[in-house]
């Protein structure tokens, strides 16, 4: 029978997918409230953790809200339920409905939110529009007795290295002769003190993420045979990765702007303010680039990126009409809170493949009361 997930185990996922470090330094992710040992039956997604989000999660018997946008995001002295924030906080609470929050480390994941909006809108071969370094990576190399190698290569594995993409224990071996003479005070393994010694070795090298370089050191002088083991730490360049904000893809139909634009319209959920159009609408568009959320910040990438039409959330006048000036592209602005939502399906699946057969005993839901705050565009 299958054990019932617990709300670390949800967590886990959750932070693999999307790791708290990969977010702004001036963001709020993260578990807020909740038991990480309490059990997760049901699990709500929402891009905003509103009052009406909250109550959602409690009628339908939630165990775990999760939301892109942080309930807390800027500093509280209070959570009384005097206050928007303190009652969402206290309902939560009072109902035992955990809350997550995965914001900018979602937005930059791969994938995250703006391929998810890219993906709604039809675009493919995606990259990133502003893209991230990769995480950094450390390589190991350190000499053992033949007999050990594997041995230590399990236990580097085991500390966090020799992960590649899609897989585990990767290391190169290599075989050689290493030689030493251990002095007074030693004591060796193998030889004796005062007398030159010679042993035959394997070369073992490594990669590993920089954040696990203090783990995989403390394995390796764990599992050495060695009482001084030998070896180097070297930093690796770092490159650009497959994260970042924003992505760039093509639209394969092909059409003007305003056909984009329409599809756009049909592709998201429907709010007052609507889709926004700016540009010529007879321009021709095949090359796309989108920003969930607010994008006039990534301007400079999108001229760059060379694309034909922009889509993004909350555009201000002044970086709208200096982007236009500049001769393109076609800007499509839409509700932040669409921009966002067509990630909740991708987060969904992607941590009911996380749990992977436990995934079974949860169920998942996703939101769509419209948090966006405008209710209405007068005609």
């Amino acid at each position: 029978m299958t054990a019932g997930v617990t709300l670390a185990d949800v967590v886990g996922v959750l932070d693999r997918l999307y790791d708290p470090r990969w977010a702004a330094a001036w963001d709020a992710v993260g578990l807020v409230t909740g038991d990480p040992d309490q059990p997760v039956r049901r699990v709500l997604l929402a891009v905003d953790p509103v009052q009406a989000v909250v109550d959602e999660a409690v009628t339908w018997g939630a165990d775990l809200l999760v939301t892109h946008h942080p309930l807390l995001l800027r500093p509280v002295h209070s959570v009384a339920a005097t206050e928007p924030k303190g009652r969402a906080v206290t309902t939560l609470v009072r109902a035992g409905v955990a809350l997550h929050v995965a914001h900018t480390n979602a937005d930059v994941a791969d994938p995250g939110v703006s391929d998810a909006l890219a993906a709604a809108l039809g675009l493919t071969d995606l990259r990133p529009l502003q893209p991230a370094a990769a995480d950094p990576l450390d390589k190991l190399v350190t000499f053992v007795p033949e007999a050990d190698a594997e041995r230590v290569v399990d236990a580097l594995a085991a500390a966090g290295a020799g992960r590649l993409g899609d897989y585990e224990r990767c290391a190169f071996t290599s075989a050689g002769t290493g030689t030493f003479t251990p002095l007074p005070g030693a004591d060796p393994a193998i030889g004796r003190v005062g007398e030159r010694e010679q042993v035959a070795e394997t070369r073992i090298e490594m990669v590993l993420a920089r954040h696990r370089r203090t783990a995989v050191v403390a394995a390796l002088r764990a599992a050495h045979p060695y009482e001084e083991p030998a070896f180097d730490l070297v930093e690796l360049v770092a490159l650009a990765g497959a994260r970042g904000l924003g992505r760039v893809g093509s639209w394969a139909p092909g059409g003007t702007l305003a056909d984009f634009a329409g599809r756009v319209a049909a592709a998201l959920p429907a709010t007052a303010a609507g889709v926004r159009v700016g540009g010529d609408p007879d321009r021709p568009v095949r090359t796309v680039a989108v920003c969930g959320g607010a994008g006039d910040d990534l301007f400079a990438e999108v001229r760059a990126a060379g694309v034909d039409a922009y889509v993004t959330a909350d555009l201000r006048h002044h970086p709208a009409s200096e982007a236009l000036a500049h001769g393109g592209p076609g800007l499509v602005d839409v509700s932040h809170w669409a921009s966002e939502w067509p990630w909740l399906a991708d987060c969904a699946r992607l941590l009911r493949d996380g749990l992977g057969a436990q995934a079974d005993t949860v169920e998942m839901r996703v939101s769509t009361l419209v948090t966006d705050p405008w209710i209405a565009a007068p005609g």
